[in-house]
């Protein structure tokens, strides 16, 4: 083992990260390390150890929520079914000044969280290369690969932190760009 020092995502103590994916940024790491990691490795046919996740996984997200809204950055609300299988949901990223707003969702596989989910935004389907059929964004590349060196420590804040996010970060202005999104009419009240 080399004795030389490796990035601390998620903690210190632990290497966990993919060193073939590409760095993550300093506010990156410094937002993603606020996020609880989780420890409970079970899926939607796990029972009660199903049930365990989703508590941690709603502790993870509502940690992430009020770092978020602590440093101002609040751009997505979700909520779930009664099992904690599909997810639902708004996301929201400004530019120029201008708010887009869109919404997405993803189910949980039932290989979760060996297999990560897949976030889909079906308004924007065709609309960017960095899009699979059905509205999935495309994730490949840069998450899948440090969701697989972090299992079961990510979660679905995690997923958002490290994959929409940055996705709507990359994409948002591009699409603006190229006149394929609009800024949506308010509404006359």
């Amino acid at each position: 083992m080399s004795s030389e020092p490796k990035e601390n995502l998620p903690s210190e103590e632990e290497d966990t990260i993919d060193h073939s994916a590409p760095p993550l940024d300093d506010a990156t790491k410094a937002c993603v390390q606020k996020i609880p990691l989780l420890t409970v490795k079970a899926g939607p046919r796990d029972g009660e150890e199903w049930v365990k996740r989703l508590k941690q996984e709603l502790n993870s997200l509502i940690s992430y929520v009020q770092a978020n809204k602590k440093a101002d950055n609040d751009w997505f609300f979700i909520e779930s079914n009664k099992t904690g299988t599909r997810w639902t949901g708004k996301c929201w990223s400004v530019y120029n000044m201008v708010k887009y707003e869109f919404d997405f969702f993803f189910e949980v596989p039932v290989t979760y969280p060996t297999t990560p989910f897949e976030i889909c935004v079906p308004e924007l389907e065709g609309k960017t290369v960095k899009m699979y059929r059905g509205g999935k964004i495309c994730l490949s590349a840069h998450f899948k690969p440090l969701w697989a060196k972090n299992v079961p420590h990510f979660g679905m804040a995690h997923a958002l932190a490290l994959g929409l996010a940055p996705w709507l970060a990359a994409e948002v202005p591009h699409l603006v760009e190229s006149s394929l999104i609009q800024e949506k009419a308010k509404d006359s009240k």
